[in-house]
């Protein structure tokens, strides 16, 4: 690499010298040993870089040796689409995105097609995991255009931010692929109608933004407050939808969280209703035994693409991997199985072996492809197995379904067709041989930027996983990625949305508020340190200053004082990640159990007449925020320990707590003396609650009418026995 001005690329114009100079000092800046992705090269190095390099993203940067004359999404770009009268190309993708790396090679590193973009078009890379506030915007209005969605998603925009035509993949020519229209023609058609008759592309342009600003703006507040009748709606619903030979919902390809299992088990507790317990166990069953698992190394891939959980989207994602863990770690709770239980310490395991930072935050990602592949780092042959394992091989090869013929292209993705604990016990050395040779493989990339939400989702998983199992190295490692979130991730007491290389990105959105203030939460119910309580209820009052929508009720995605897109959102449903409102929703009704502050609850209760309408008419939109509505209308008890100072906390009282699936509470605990007098500082609930006659004393209470204390584990467990049932 060399230090000089960056030439300029096919077909664009001479850098501005501020831009020239701001590439040339972060092309100086690399670390030694750099290796840029571009096909374009001389014996220096690359032979172009843009605009990308200067920035933190690693999907971003994935681009910075493209030919294309890539810019950041900001003024600069649109400011320059309209100075010089050209429309916006918008790319929108994520580092670990398979066909993003499609869409790259076969069009972005293309000379000719980067020539028609630099010329016609000013083209903006977005990493809509940085900002899913663009993402979700631009995604609106190619599902309205196109009725679905997905990534790399290309937008053209005009220089005031509004979309006139969109899509997702392009094949780069005609007949690519099958596309009757490539990418080069769509270019160029679309350069030519822009300058040809642009009140055609104005009318475009307004029609779909209004569509947008509709379908973002939410459903005007219901009359009256959902009830349990939306619960029972929910589970009928999946009981259509359930797979009963694999689990899940029928149909490929197969999400994780297209059944909800932790709704599924509450509506179990309080029903007694035993499909509701089979669906939820049965889909954990098939995916822990599935090639979606990462059965050598642990973890979860994205998503299966087959009904059978066998073949996956080789990417990892750190939110699938925290929300299986509660999953699972709620499911041992009703069943006591030891599968649930390992799979949750090997998913823990994997995610502090391979995705946690030197500093003990969260890496974000890992890619599905390596070597030029998807898979590749993943899947086996026999003969390679045979090879590395020896006599060892053939007992194997049969528990984990290996062939000669393979089942993903010639290899093998490691699955378990008879599910025995016994054996895959036996084998857990032979796996350990195997994961260690993987480990000279060459890694798919890793995305190593640290997003505050998904950071909130595995500090809430490790701190859970840690309380229920009895493993405090997990609940260090979640206290540790708070501490980390708490000092980097903050900038003036605000919250960011992602840090990299000493760089946050800019402030965060209301999931990235609400998922840490559910991470701290669990990490205060995990150690009953008052700080994490403290913090979260800091958090929950700054988010909402920041994101409530005080006329309707719920929250915004973006504070007030964000960047002004052509629309902004309210959230109204959950994917693959729950909404920011579901989760918001259920922090305010823990606060308001903490605290006893009936604001919470108020703030709660118009959220939820906010998305009465959805949630009576589709509960399945808004699955997470049904567990929600689960803790509001059951007993949702108090429990408060209190023990004789300079003692530990009653060891077999917390047992009953972590072994008992309570999940509509809140738990609270502390010494007598300067703790319990720091607990009740910040936990009202925990006032006044002492030991009695110098034994550990458990207290369960309901909206703060407590029933006669328990001195003993038994005591305890009888007091958490009863269950509102579902009206």
């Amino acid at each position: 690499m060399t230090d000089d001005l960056p030439d300029p690329l096919p077909g664009a114009t001479p850098f501005p010298p501020d831009v020239a100079a701001r590439i040339a000092a972060a092309r100086a800046a690399l670390p030694p040993g750099y290796q840029p992705r571009t096909r374009h090269r001389d014996g220096q190095g690359p032979l172009f870089t843009n605009r990308l390099i200067a920035e933190t993203s690693p999907y971003l940067r994935q681009h910075a040796h493209n030919p294309v004359d890539w810019h950041p999404w900001g003024d600069e770009a649109f400011e320059e689409a309209r100075r010089t009268g050209r429309p916006v190309f918008l790319s929108v993708g994520y580092a670990t995105c398979h066909w993003c790396h499609v869409m790259e090679e076969e069009s972005f590193e293309d000379l000719a097609i980067a020539r028609q973009l630099n010329e016609d078009f000013v083209p903006i890379k977005v990493d809509r995991e940085e900002r899913p506030d663009v993402d979700a915007v631009y995604m609106t209005a190619v599902q309205a255009l196109n009725g679905h969605g997905g990534w790399p998603m290309s937008v053209w925009l005009d220089a005031d931010r509004r979309p006139f035509f969109g899509g997702t993949y392009f094949p780069a020519r005609d007949g690519d692929r099958g596309a009757p229209k490539g990418f080069s023609s769509l270019l160029r058609d679309l350069a030519a109608i822009h300058r040809r008759d642009p009140a055609r592309v104005a009318r475009a342009a307004e029609s779909i933004t209004e569509a947008v600003r509709v379908a973002m703006s939410g459903t005007p507040p219901g009359e009256r407050l959902p009830g349990t009748e939306v619960l029972r709606a929910a589970q009928a619903f999946y009981a259509r939808l359930h797979d009963p030979q694999h689990g899940g919902v029928r149909g490929a390809p197969k999400f994780p969280s297209s059944l909800p299992v932790r709704l599924l088990l509450r509506h179990h507790r309080r029903t007694g209703d035993a499909l509701s317990l089979e669906m939820a166990v049965h889909t954990l069953e098939r995916i822990a035994a599935g090639g979606i698992h990462d059965q050598v190394g642990g973890g979860f891939h994205r998503y299966s693409v087959d009904e059978f959980w066998l073949v996956p989207h080789f990417e990892k994602m750190l939110y699938d991997n925290a929300l299986l863990t509660l999953a699972y770690a709620e499911a041992w709770q009703v069943t006591r199985r030891p599968d649930f239980a390992r799979v949750v310490r090997s998913t823990l395991d994997y995610v502090l072996r391979e995705m946690t930072s030197p500093d003990g935050a969260f890496w974000s990602a890992t890619d599905a492809d390596s070597e030029g592949e998807e898979g590749r780092f993943f899947v086996w042959s026999e003969g390679e197995i045979r090879q590395i394992l020896g006599d060892a091989a053939p007992r194997f090869l049969a528990f984990h379904g290996v062939t000669q013929r393979g089942n993903f292209e010639g290899q093998n993705v490691l699955f378990v067709p008879r599910p025995d604990e016994t054996e895959w016990e036996a084998l857990a050395g032979a796996r350990e041989i195997l994961r260690l040779e993987r480990e000279s493989r060459p890694h798919p990339l890793l995305d190593d930027k640290v997003l505050a939400a998904w950071n909130g989702l595995m500090i809430s998983a490790m701190a859970v996983g840690g309380r229920v199992l009895a493993e405090p190295r997990y609940v260090e490692a979640a206290a540790r990625a708070a501490g980390f979130a708490l000092d980097c991730l903050r900038v003036d007491g605000r919250v960011q949305r992602s840090f990299r290389d000493g760089r946050t990105s800019g402030p965060g959105f209301l999931e990235d508020q609400a998922f840490l203030v559910q991470g701290l939460l669990d990490l205060f119910e995990a150690t009953f340190e008052p700080r994490w309580l403290a913090t979260a209820v800091e958090l929950a009052e700054q988010g909402e200053e920041l994101f409530a929508d005080r006329e309707a009720g719920g929250w915004l995605r973006t504070a007030a004082d964000h960047e002004t897109l052509v629309a902004r959102e309210k959230p109204g449903h959950d994917g693959a990640e729950p909404s920011g409102a579901s989760v918001a929703l259920l922090d305010a009704l823990r606060l308001h159990a903490f605290t006893t502050d009936d604001r919470w609850r108020e703030i709660a209760v118009g959220a939820l007449r906010a998305h009465a309408p959805v949630l009576e008419q589709q509960p399945a939109a808004l699955h997470e925020m049904l567990l929600g509505l689960d803790f509001l209308t059951d007993a949702a008890p108090e429990v408060v320990l209190a023990w004789p100072a300079g003692s530990a906390p009653p060891a077999d009282m917390v047992d009953v707590l972590r072994h008992t699936f309570l999940p509509n509470r809140v738990l609270a605990g502390a010494a007598d003396g300067a703790a319990a007098e720091a607990l009740g500082g910040v936990a009202a609930v925990a006032r006044g609650k002492r030991a009695v006659d110098g034994k550990a004393t458990a207290y369960v209470c309901e909206h703060g009418a407590c029933r006669l204390p328990a001195t003993d584990a038994a005591g305890l467990a009888a007091l958490l026995a009863p269950v509102r049932p579902l009206e």
